[in-house]
């Protein structure tokens, strides 16, 4: 019987490509989406069709035949994502190292905790991106970590009130 529509380009790899794609997939730390593309190109490696690879994956044949084609064109670096769209980061790594740092080893000269407005001042940042820097990091300046006892001479009495 012969095959319909398009012909589809073969998908042949070399042994270390195969090894490579093969650990991609099976690996815990690897995205899924990148698993995926791996599974999707050694589907084709074997020979089968687009359909056939989509209906093993749960997936559309239009995307099998997306990454047949991207992996044919650029190879293995064809299957890792490609830059963003939008503008690039301008807040450096050390500048976020510098506010988690701040933010866990000093107190203000004229506070107890951190504010966003009272670090945004210190490192010259917006309050804004002071909060999404310790929201990342899960930081809570205002919240206290450890229990502390009053010093207060009254303290067991008031506690007994």
């Amino acid at each position: 019987m012969a095959r319909r529509g398009r012909p589809v380009a073969v998908v042949t790899l070399t042994d270390e490509e195969r090894e490579t794609l093969t650990r991609w997939a099976r690996r815990a730390k690897s995205s899924q989406a990148l698993a995926q593309r791996c599974r999707i190109v050694l589907g084709c490696a074997d020979g089968k069709s687009n359909q056939d690879v989509a209906a093993e994956l749960g997936i559309w044949p239009q995307t099998v035949g997306k990454w047949r084609r991207r992996f044919l064109d650029k190879r293995l670096e064809g299957l890792v994502d490609e830059q963003r769209p939008g503008a690039p980061r301008k807040i450096t790594d050390e500048r976020v190292e510098q506010v988690v740092v701040a933010t866990l080893e000093r107190t203000p000269v004229d506070a107890t905790h951190w504010s966003r407005a009272s670090m945004a001042a210190e490192s010259g940042l917006s309050r804004s991106t002071v909060g999404r820097i310790w929201k990342a990091f899960n930081l809570k300046p205002h919240q206290v970590d450890t229990f502390k006892l009053s010093n207060d001479p009254q303290f067991v009495d008031k506690v007994r009130d």
